[in-house]
């Protein structure tokens, strides 16, 4: 059943709450993201392994060189967009004849704000659930993917690992701030927050700049 085939991935929204002894992190990276735990310690070595450089120019960059917006790479029949929908959200309709592909409605439970967002498909309703590039694009490319090849761009645009369901007008707040201009208003969240971010440079060897270094380790002294 699609539940079964789908029990486990949900973004988890909580970190545990033993003080420092670990947080939880998405790690996966095939068509769905279940978060595992992972001592803090570790997290912070992976930090520690990331370069650590200044921006270079955003000249160049455009979304186009990341591929066409929400491809279907992994060709379950499904683009990628409504791949992290069904994943993220609950109670989920779905477009007839689209084998279970086009999400109609469903409810987010926003690990940003904390707030439980009702989604409606449509051109005035859509946008108020948007899959947030957990690395912006624009941010990575200024961070060493201007040097990847045009499917390896690609493929880091539709990476499961690097993608969440979060509420629409945080996610435009956010725009392309790394983490030292912007951190998910729900305190809460942070540890996991940083902790996927790292997650994602530590795979696609993307490096940090000193201030968004330090804002992580901030983060991450709390955890």
């Amino acid at each position: 059943m699609r539940r079964d085939r789908l029990a486990g991935a949900l973004v988890a929204v909580s970190v545990l709450a033993a003080g420092c002894g670990g947080l939880q992190a998405g790690v996966d990276t095939g068509s769905s993201v279940a978060d595992k735990p992972i001592k803090t310690s570790e997290v912070r070595k992976k930090l520690d392994k990331l370069a650590v450089k200044g921006r270079a120019p955003k000249t160049g960059f455009e979304r186009e060189k990341f591929g066409p917006a929400w491809a279907d790479v992994d060709r379950n029949g499904c683009d990628t967009r409504n791949d992290i929908l069904k994943r993220d959200m609950r109670s989920e309709t779905f477009k007839a004849g689209t084998h279970d592909c086009i999400v109609l409605t469903g409810v987010l439970d926003d690990p940003y704000s904390g707030k439980t967002i009702t989604f409606k498909r449509g051109n005035d309703t859509s946008m108020a659930v948007q899959i947030d590039h957990l690395i912006p694009l624009s941010d990575a490319w200024q961070k060493g993917a201007q040097q990847w090849e045009a499917a390896k761009r690609k493929e880091f645009a539709n990476d499961p690992i690097n993608l969440m369901a979060v509420d629409g007008p945080l996610n435009g707040q956010k725009s392309d701030s790394d983490a030292a201009t912007w951190l998910p208003p729900r305190k809460g969240y942070r540890c996991t927050y940083i902790s996927k971010q790292i997650e994602v440079k530590a795979k696609y060897a993307l490096w940090v700049t000193a201030a968004e270094k330090q804002a992580m380790e901030r983060v991450l002294e709390s955890c």
